[in-house]
């Protein structure tokens, strides 16, 4: 880890979920996973390697006063920087990003990934460091088709494929800087705002337990994994 050690390293945590796709009125963030919010248990998994993190945790202002409830009544004090959100997850990350200092390396991470590895975020931070992106990715499992304007569809090799997860892991100066850009529809994630600065994208291994907690079905497997003992975080 020697190219990590002239770098102070930062995450910010984006979660400005609602709760709709969980059929709850509460947003996904903040729903219980073994006894505590989603949202904890991202956060010590930066707070539990062994390099320290400094925490940027982005959420909507509308919701701030509720986290706060929530670390008071689960006794819950990793420090953390707290930042309002955008309107757009563009803008979210924008605002977080505004708190990392140039010199560092910044993982930018989902708030409702909370099962991501200690392994797999210093892999991210170790490619940043030393070719300046780092972006989480794994190869696909199901055969996949292409869409034709006619209504039919044609078969795509899938070994040519990558799904995207987070964190997408940066030089600090450079994320900043492709944010300086107007939003963009095809703007989907960091990465895509990276490549349209002109950073090329080096992925790296991430793990199908790296899951993101979008639907009940999501929920019921992040308990199971948990309960398996497969991830241990430090309280």
């Amino acid at each position: 880890m020697d190219a990590l050690s002239s770098s102070p390293l930062y995450a910010v945590i984006v979660a400005g979920g609602s709760g709709s796709r969980m059929q709850s009125s509460l947003p996904k963030q903040f729903l219980p996973l073994q006894g505590k919010p989603v949202l904890m248990h991202t956060l010590q998994a930066f707070a539990s390697l062994p390099q320290s993190v400094e925490l940027v945790l982005v959420l909507p202002e509308v919701q701030m006063a509720y986290w706060q409830q929530l670390c008071r009544q689960h006794r819950f004090t990793l420090p953390h920087q707290l930042v309002a959100g955008g309107n757009s997850r563009f803008q979210s990350v924008k605002r977080g990003l505004e708190k990392v200092p140039d010199k560092a390396l910044v993982a930018i991470h989902d708030g409702v990934r909370p099962l991501i590895e200690g392994d797999i975020i210093l892999r991210a931070y170790q490619l940043a460091a030393e070719k300046g992106t780092a972006v989480v990715a794994v190869p696909l499992k199901d055969s996949i088709r292409r869409l034709q304007a006619d209504g039919s569809s044609q078969s795509s090799p899938r070994e040519e494929y990558r799904l995207v997860q987070t964190p997408q892991t940066f030089r600090a100066e450079a994320i900043r800087s492709a944010y300086a850009r107007e939003e963009q529809p095809h703007f989907t994630d960091c990465a895509s705002v990276a490549e349209a600065a002109g950073l090329h994208i080096h992925l790296t291994e991430g793990s199908y337990r790296n899951l993101k907690i979008t639907t009940p079905e999501d929920l019921l497997l992040a308990e199971a994994l948990l309960q398996n003992g497969s991830l241990h975080y430090r309280n």
